[in-house]
């Protein structure tokens, strides 16, 4: 067996192939680097969390408009009311001296009661609140 020098990978009768080594065999080879993905990997993961995030964030802000609407709408319903409401007219909401809720015809500047809200029923009888007051809030 002849001497082969040190920095060179030879196939051998043994059926060892140099040419699938996952490295480079020989001095003039390429050289094969491993690339340092972790600036790639924390860049991508505060890409996708920033999306994440913001997506989250207008579902939250979605969720938050929904269960006023909801919370509006059950008021609304729950007050005192002796008519039927038609669909698309304008109605506001007053508290009464109990202060209990009741809906009406008068608009605020037509009399002094303590004003809550401007409302109009769409087709689906589902309250739009068009301005409330100040003072009435309802707790999400």
């Amino acid at each position: 067996m002849t001497k082969k020098p040190d920095n060179i990978v030879y196939n051998e009768e043994d059926g060892f192939n140099a040419k699938l080594l996952p490295y480079a065999t020989t001095v003039g080879a390429p050289i094969i680097k491993i690339e340092d993905v972790v600036t790639w990997k924390t860049t991508g993961i505060q890409k996708v969390n920033k999306e994440i995030e913001s997506k989250f964030n207008e579902l939250k802000a979605e969720y938050n408009k929904l269960l006023e609407e909801y919370r509006w709408n059950d008021l609304i319903y729950n007050a005192k009311f002796s008519f039927e409401p038609v669909i698309g007219e304008i109605y506001y909401m007053y508290l009464d001296k109990n202060e209990k809720e009741f809906l009406s015809l008068i608009a605020p500047t037509q009399w002094k009661q303590k004003y809550l809200a401007t409302l109009k029923l769409n087709s689906d009888r589902k309250w739009i609140v068009l301005d409330k007051s100040e003072e009435k809030e309802v707790e999400i």
